[in-house]
């Protein structure tokens, strides 16, 4: 067998044990969602979809680089991590403020996302529309910090508690 040969089977090989050790070390959940949110429009909903609900919520779109090693591991673990952080889904951690601080700062959405996911690099419009939409459905700057039920037309963030985190995995 020539050396070519040879190279392009171990090379076959290390990809199939990638994408195997990529499934298998790695849990790719999408738990229930427990709390519906009622956004203040289908505009904001999109651009949390877009920019937030994949780390954010119970609702993940798990992309196929997601399930190959060591591509799996960082996802799962950012997922988790922004689960803990703040879960949509569940009403855990969900603050108003907190959200606009976040993308005011530039630190929502992490960058690393951006490049990966072109429809989450928010333009300056996408960004104040995003934060006057967070405002309306949870409160924040001048709010109640999303956790009051302004006009009826926050969701039910906050409702879950703090101590709601049973059951998540740990990475």
């Amino acid at each position: 067998m020539s050396r070519n040969r040879i190279l392009i089977i171990l090379g076959v090989v290390g990809v199939l044990v990638l994408v195997v050790v990529g499934n298998v070390a790695t849990a790719h959940t999408n738990p229930p969602v427990t709390t519906a949110i009622h956004w203040n429009s289908p505009e904001t909903e999109k651009l949390m979809c877009a920019a937030c609900m994949d780390c954010h919520s119970n609702e993940t779109r798990w992309p196929w680089y997601s399930y190959i090693a060591p591509m799996s591991f960082l996802v799962v673990k950012d997922v988790n991590e922004g689960r803990e952080a703040m879960n949509l889904s569940t009403g855990v951690e969900v603050e108003g403020e907190e959200m606009i601080n976040e993308i005011e700062e530039g630190a929502m959405p992490k960058p690393v996302y951006t490049l990966l996911h072109p429809d989450a690099n928010l333009n300056a419009g996408q960004k104040a529309q995003l934060i006057a939409g967070i405002q309306a459905t949870f409160g924040g700057e001048g709010g109640e910090g999303g956790e009051g039920d302004e006009g009826g037309e926050s969701g039910e963030g906050g409702e879950g508690g703090e101590g709601d985190e049973g059951g998540k995995s740990g990475g």
